[in-house]
């Protein structure tokens, strides 16, 4: 398992300057956005990744995935093709996919459950020609597979290798999913894991109750850390754990931040290693 950073956060920063970020907050590397306006985005990707790889590789640091465009959802994107392309020639196996949005005021959900399936039959023909794992993930707020059951109603069936599962503790809890009833059901596609933690709370209106998710410093929120980490040593993950930092922060605050929810979930990883371990 490796801890990286989600770099959606550092739009600005040089490869130079993630690098260094990385080694001062004690991350593995990188779940890289490749989007417009980034350092490696999808019109230099061709030459941007491959060379990005190597110069992380050089400090020992590695991008471990790739994040595309929020609206990347079918194989038709004009950016699906540069970045899968890019992705095989520098040897990143991770795509993630955007968002299918759902609206059940308006929409029939077996019918978007029927079209996105379609959509990832075209993805799994393209991960197999390019040798790279489509992934989407675990997301609440009205987004189609917002927990594993629901994600299983989308990719089961499809070839694990070509097509992943990337899950989100947070959002599992908002979605009122045991983690490790959401990891045994989707167990053979489990390839992600995020990293962020959340708290629930009631928010009174109109004289009944409405719940209020807010994402907080991980270890002050509600997911169970401590289980999460032994479900995964238990499972033998061994895929990229990426650090999310979903909150608002100044840019004054973002090092000592990211330093701070890097540091807590290595620690979780070593100690749920060291006790997994010892159970053996």
């Amino acid at each position: 398992m490796q801890v990286v950073l989600f770099s959606k956060m550092l739009q600005d920063d040089t490869i130079e300057q993630l690098i260094e970020r990385a080694h001062k907050y004690g991350a593995e590397g990188y779940d890289l956005c490749v989007r417009p306006g980034y350092a490696v985005n999808p019109d230099n990707a061709a030459e941007a990744l491959p060379k990005a790889v190597e110069q992380m590789a050089a400090k020992n640091l590695k991008i471990a995935m790739i994040t595309g465009n929020f609206d990347l959802l079918t194989v038709d994107h004009p950016t699906t093709i540069p970045i899968l392309s890019a992705m095989d020639r520098a040897n990143v196996r991770l795509l993630k996919l955007g968002y299918f949005k759902f609206d059940p005021l308006t929409q029939d959900y077996w019918a978007e459950v029927d079209r996105i399936r379609r959509a990832f039959a075209d993805w799994e023909k393209l991960g197999r020609q390019y040798n790279v794992k489509i992934c989407y993930h675990t997301h609440s707020d009205h987004c189609m597979g917002g927990n594993c059951a629901a994600m299983c109603h989308l990719i089961r069936d499809f070839d694990p290798s070509c097509i992943g599962a990337y899950i989100d503790p947070a959002h599992m809890l908002i979605e009122g999913e045991e983690f490790e009833v959401g990891l045994a059901m989707i167990r053979e596609y489990l390839s992600i894991v995020a990293l962020k933690d959340v708290m629930l709370t009631r928010e009174p209106k109109d004289g009944h109750g409405k719940m209020h998710s807010e994402f907080v410093m991980s270890g002050e929120g509600m997911v169970d850390w401590t289980k999460v980490f032994a479900d995964l040593v238990r499972e033998r993950f061994d895929g990229p754990l990426t650090v999310h930092c979903q909150f608002d922060m100044t840019p004054e605050q973002i090092p000592g931040i990211m330093k701070s929810e890097v540091s807590f979930y290595k620690a979780q990883k070593e100690r749920a290693l060291s006790a997994g371990l010892a159970a053996r």
